[in-house]
């Protein structure tokens, strides 16, 4: 199978992608994709776009429990609970 020249070797072989791999390809897919419109704070867009989904999916993980979720995601309770404020998941 012939591996397309923008996607990491793992896709071509079925493996699993790393989430390293994921974020390249997705901002490489962004960026080509701007057609010519001018780009800013592409750091604030990607932390926004990725912390929300990391959020749930640790607190499904967890079953909704904030403190265990918070130890996992490395944060303290109240860091965890502001976070979860300022992408309306509270």
């Amino acid at each position: 199978m012939s591996q397309h020249p923008t996607l990491p070797a793992s896709v071509d072989s079925g493996q699993p992608l790393s989430l390293r791999a994921c974020v390249e390809m997705t901002l490489h897919n962004y960026f080509t994709h701007l057609d010519g419109t001018e780009v800013t704070n592409v750091y604030q867009l990607v932390l926004n776009e990725v912390e929300a989904p990391l959020l749930t999916t640790v607190l499904q993980y967890t079953s909704g429990n904030q403190s265990k979720a918070a130890e996992v995601l490395g944060l303290n309770r109240g860091t965890l609970r502001k976070k979860l404020k300022e992408h309306n998941l509270l």
